[in-house]
């Protein structure tokens, strides 16, 4: 039986670099880098962005390519392809494999850090997610902390029922 890994927790309020660098904290890039060194940045919602080891997100975006390609051919997407198309540009922007920098930095790439809403020079909140590590820009994480902390107790709750 294989263990669980470890969950990726924390956070950790970082600064970008004039060339857009950020120092992921080793305890949640440590993990990242175990299955195999590549990684995966992803657009999440407005103001974050999701780093993954490539090893955890290739299966879920082939599975989740295979759903589609599947309806495909069975023919019941022929009167959606509005929504095909939306589907297929969020999956050709979505997602990066990315590469780490001197000292293990990692580059924000031009449209993922327009994404983000951080300027080169500006702070961001490294957070542990849980099975990847988000990147936040400030006011999002503390709009988003602030909706979702009333729920937190009845979630815990609801895991462990």
């Amino acid at each position: 039986m294989a263990s669980a890994p470890d969950l990726l927790i924390g956070e950790f309020p970082r600064t970008l670099d004039e060339r857009f660098r950020l120092a992921v904290p080793p305890e949640l890039l440590d993990p990242l880098l175990a299955d195999g060194g590549k990684l995966v940045l992803a657009k999440e919602r407005a103001g974050c962005l999701s780093l993954w080891s490539a090893a955890t997100w290739k299966p879920r975006l082939d599975a989740a390519v295979e759903v589609i390609r599947s309806k495909m051919q069975a023919g019941l997407l022929t009167q959606r392809v509005s929504q095909l198309q939306d589907i297929g540009r969020l999956l050709s922007t979505r997602h990066k494999t990315v590469s780490l920098a001197g000292r293990g930095r990692l580059v924000l790439p031009e449209g993922f850090r327009e994404f983000l809403g951080v300027e080169a020079g500006g702070d961001l909140m490294v957070v542990g997610a849980a099975v990847c590590v988000e990147l936040w820009q400030p006011a999002a994480w503390t709009a988003f902390v602030t909706a979702e902390m009333p729920a937190f107790r009845q979630r815990i709750d609801d895991l462990t029922a």
